[in-house]
């Protein structure tokens, strides 16, 4: 309920201190202009005390109306209708009216109840007291309480519905956020980890089929092996690092981009995917126009394509080809392997490659070539083109 009355929009952009001069300053008017006179020509000092003591606690409701809606309403309408009784008040329930708004606003359509009550017990009070008022006197002010106190319930409902349905999309979108941004740090994941890991075991399963492997072969595979596993590492390092700055303005494949993966990283990927034992021939023409947010989609795509030939066509030959056509930047990855058995199943690496080429307003297809091998292709628009 604080919460909801703090994000009210007509209050929320004020200080706290400015609010609470807006409270002091209606009490001010309405005690002074619609009780200080009728308590001070009361005909008898008890009732002065009991003017001065209501007034008191109408004007500290107002005051507190924020903190303690639902008590400071109810002791500013119970004031007033004992001080109208007594006539040591001519408040047509501006203050509690002013009380009410606050209850409004946090509880909606149950306050419905809280209004009916208050405007029956003010007529009831105009009704029975004030023999002095005329009966148009006594119409008047009722009306004006009816009014007041209507008008309290409705503007409170109204902001509070208009509130609720903020909050409602801000929740949405904060929800959609977190899905993404949880979509975003497994795909990485999964490019960064997998490929990383599948490197190494190839290199490692290459070195080991070696019946007269020497000292040094060793020694330089261990060594390969260790920097596939150092630059995977940091890599992680520097995702996490990322979402721990600012994980809830994390861009699609923010992450990814952290971890500095442009065009540039090509001839490494390819060469760690040679040293696990997949030939390998590359035809890459970087085009000038190509951004970092497509080439980094890009080397995603040849390193999970490489890191499944890899895995699922161990020796295979295989080729990567980057070019332009057009406005369209075209990477196309194939090998000469056995191909993928059901293409319908897809796999989570494939499925990361059509999300990224989303990403970024591209498509990415997969096949089987005719007789042997499997192909992946994505033609992801440049810079200029979206």
């Amino acid at each position: 309920m604080a919460d909801r009355i703090l994000a009210d929009p007509t209050v929320s952009g004020r200080p706290r201190l400015s609010r609470m001069l807006l409270d002091a300053a209606a009490a001010l008017v309405v005690i002074g202009v619609f009780w200080l006179p009728s308590i001070a020509g009361a005909p008898a000092p008890w009732l002065i005390v009991v003017g001065v003591a209501a007034a008191v606690v109408a004007g500290a409701a107002m005051q507190t109306r924020r903190r303690h809606p639902r008590l400071s309403a109810a002791a500013a309408a119970a004031a007033t209708i004992v001080a109208g009784v007594l006539e040591v008040t001519q408040d047509p329930m501006l203050a509690a009216a002013w009380c009410l708004y606050p209850v409004a606003l946090a509880r909606g359509d149950r306050s419905r109840a809280l209004v009916v009550g208050l405007v029956i017990a003010t007529a009831a009070a105009m009704t029975i007291g004030m023999p002095v008022a005329g009966p148009d006197d006594t119409v008047q002010r009722l009306v004006i309480a009816a009014a007041a106190l209507s008008v309290a319930w409705l503007a409170g409902v109204a902001v509070g519905r208009q509130i609720d349905a903020a909050v409602a999309v801000e929740r949405a979108q904060a929800r959609e956020r977190a899905a993404r941004l949880q979509l975003d740090v497994a795909r990485d994941v999964h490019d960064v980890v997998g490929h990383a890991l599948g490197v190494i075991g190839a290199e490692a399963g290459v070195i080991r089929a070696l019946p007269d492997a020497d000292e040094r072969e060793l020694r330089d595979a261990l060594t390969d092996i260790e920097g596939h596993a150092r630059n995977a590492l940091e890599e992680m390092q520097v995702l996490v690092g990322s979402l721990r700055t600012d994980p809830a303005v994390a861009a699609p494949s923010a992450g990814a981009a952290a971890t500095g993966g442009g065009l540039g990283r090509l001839p490494a990927l390819i060469d760690a995917t040679r040293s696990a034992g997949v030939d390998v021939a590359s035809r890459i023409a970087v085009p000038p126009s190509v951004d970092e947010a497509t080439g980094m989609v890009a080397t995603r795509i040849v390193q999970e394509a490489l890191g499944n030939v890899v895995r699922h066509a161990p020796g295979a030959a295989c080729t990567v080809e980057l070019g332009q056509d057009g406005d369209v930047l075209v990477v196309r990855v194939r090998d000469d392997g056995p191909g993928m058995p059901n293409l319908a199943a897809g796999g989570f690496g494939l499925t990361g490659m059509r999300e990224r080429a989303r990403l970024v307003g591209g498509t990415v297809e997969w096949r089987n070539r005719p007789g042997r091998g499997f192909e992946v292709e994505a033609r992801l628009p440049s810079a200029g083109a979206r």
